[in-house]
């Protein structure tokens, strides 16, 4: 029988591993009995977490601070939309690259903001800050097909990341009083995971997320990250969800 191959160029044979054990179905029932009660006190956990941070303290910002979208220069009090509280993407840029080259995690996350209409019922507004000149990044977010807000915070990144790295991807909340902003939390780097559902539902599965540094058992497959065609989300050399957009025959130049 011959190998199918997947979209990232492995085969069966590459893919074959380890199984668990094979049980009747009353053991395997009391092994999911036994695990529930651990995914029960992880949900009433994230519960508690999420009720402390809505006890949090804030901090005002400049509620005039620059940002560029597809009309010209607004203020970081425009991007709210007339809502209450906006949550802010804040996308790591690579400037006079290709699409290729642009940063995987962000496009990772941002791949995953489809449907605004649930947030914006809550009075929430999402939106991507790009830390990239506005004209090249938003090519960018034309080439992935995204549909979100999007606005180039590059002008005033000293002030809105004020004492946290520029450069790492970071989730940021914001609720407005009036005209005054303030922030209300903030994430980077695995903390941004909140907005991925693909990861979410990997860790669902026998084999999770197939991730050199999960704490799998011996034979389980764990090729993304080893080596630099298969980088945790790159494939092929590129991130993941490109391939489709290349097929569409959309363009890696951003700079026209």
């Amino acid at each position: 029988m011959t190998d199918s191959t997947d979209f990232d160029g492995r085969t069966d044979s590459t893919r074959r591993a380890s199984l668990p054990t094979v049980v009747d179905r009353a053991a395997f029932e009391e092994a999911v009995s036994e695990l529930r009660i651990r995914e029960k006190a992880l949900t009433r956990e994230g519960d508690a977490v999420a009720a402390a941070r809505r006890r949090l303290p804030m901090v005002e910002v400049d509620a005039g601070a620059e940002l560029v979208g597809p009309d010209g220069p607004i203020t970081l009090l425009d991007a709210f939309e007339g809502r209450r509280q906006l949550i802010a993407y804040y996308f790591m840029w690579h400037p006079g690259h290709p699409a290729t080259d642009q940063c995987e995690g962000c496009t990772w996350c941002n791949t995953h903001v489809a449907e605004l209409s649930y947030l914006h019922s809550r009075d929430i507004t999402y939106a991507v800050l790009c830390q990239g000149p506005y004209d090249e990044s938003s090519r960018y977010r034309d080439f992935m097909g995204w549909t979100m807000p999007w606005y180039s915070a590059e002008a005033s990144l000293d002030t809105l990341l004020v004492g946290r790295q520029i450069g790492p991807m970071h989730l940021v909340c914001y609720v407005r009083d009036g005209d005054r902003v303030f922030e209300t939390w903030w994430t980077t780097m695995r903390g941004v995971e909140v907005m991925d559902n693909s990861y979410s539902l990997m860790d669902l599965t026998v084999y999770g997320r197939q991730e050199v540094h999960e704490d799998s058992p011996n034979g389980w497959p764990q090729a993304w990250g080893a080596d630099e065609e298969y980088t945790i989300l790159r494939s092929g050399g590129r991130p993941i969800p490109h391939w489709s957009r290349l097929a569409a025959g959309r363009s890696d130049d951003l700079t026209t």
